[in-house]
């Protein structure tokens, strides 16, 4: 049985200060909720700031991207050799990256390499953009990045890793994908097309989130559905409700 996993996405919201000020007023509540993984995702400047704030819960930091090298001359960036002294897992592949900041399969799948070699969990992201979705192209979208991203790895980094399905039209949209809708593309193009590359043991061993207009109202639904294993939540994890919110996953998975 995979584990429920929930990770809040904060984006480019709450620096060092706040962040830690809002760390101290979600930990007891979050942390009393047993038998499923927790992570927030601060901005970078914030991961220092909550190490220490964290150390003694169950409540796991990420960080929301990274680079593939190492070190070097790549102003501005980050690397999996630095963020493993402050965090555990990453995002990578967000549909924001690869709209705005022109990030593809291929780099995608450098960063997930380089945060393996490193000891990072990647939540590594796909899903399909409005107008793929009105021509019926998720299938071919979805399944495609599965395969570019997950290029030259093995079945167990693979059953290791985890998925967000985020259909892009659904973030931050209010849009959000019913439950049967986004178990569909979980359980037949997802973990389908990883069977076809690795086997059935490994595609159903990967943990495999929904992301997109997450909340409380529908959080349950999404849960329900036995291929979804976790969200993947945004705005709805700056509020104090991400405690209530991680609450009602665990009740409904019987976490």
């Amino acid at each position: 049985m995979r584990r429920p996993i929930l990770a809040g996405n904060w984006k480019m919201n709450k620096g060092g200060a706040d962040a830690v000020e809002f760390v101290r007023s979600i930990r007891r509540g979050l942390s009393g909720i047993k038998g499923v993984d927790k992570v927030l995702c601060p901005p970078y400047t914030a991961l220092a700031a909550l190490k220490d704030p964290l150390a003694a819960t169950d409540i796991a930091l990420g960080a929301q991207n990274m680079y593939w090298e190492e070190k070097g001359a790549y102003t501005g960036e980050i690397s999996a050799l630095m963020l493993k002294e402050l965090c555990q897992y990453v995002i990578l592949g967000h549909s924001e990256r690869r709209a705005y900041f022109g990030e593809t399969d291929e780099a995608v799948n450098r960063k997930i390499k380089a945060a393996l070699a490193h000891g990072l969990f990647p939540i590594v992201c796909v899903g399909e953009t409005e107008t793929q979705y009105d021509a019926r192209q998720t299938e071919a979208v979805v399944g495609g990045q599965v395969r570019g991203c997950l290029a030259g790895l093995t079945a167990q980094q693979v059953s290791g890793l985890i998925v967000a399905y985020e259909p892009v039209w659904a973030i931050g949209t209010g849009k959000a994908s019913t439950a049967a809708g986004a178990g569909a593309v979980i359980g037949l193009t997802i973990r389908g097309t990883i069977a076809d590359l690795y086997g059935e043991d490994t595609a159903q061993a990967v943990r495999v989130q929904y992301g997109g207009s997450v909340n409380l109202a529908n959080v349950a639904e999404y849960m329900a559905h036995p291929d979804i294993d976790g969200a993947l939540v945004g705005g709805a994890s700056l509020k104090a409700d991400f405690v209530e919110l991680v609450r009602i996953a665990a009740e409904v998975t019987g976490a």
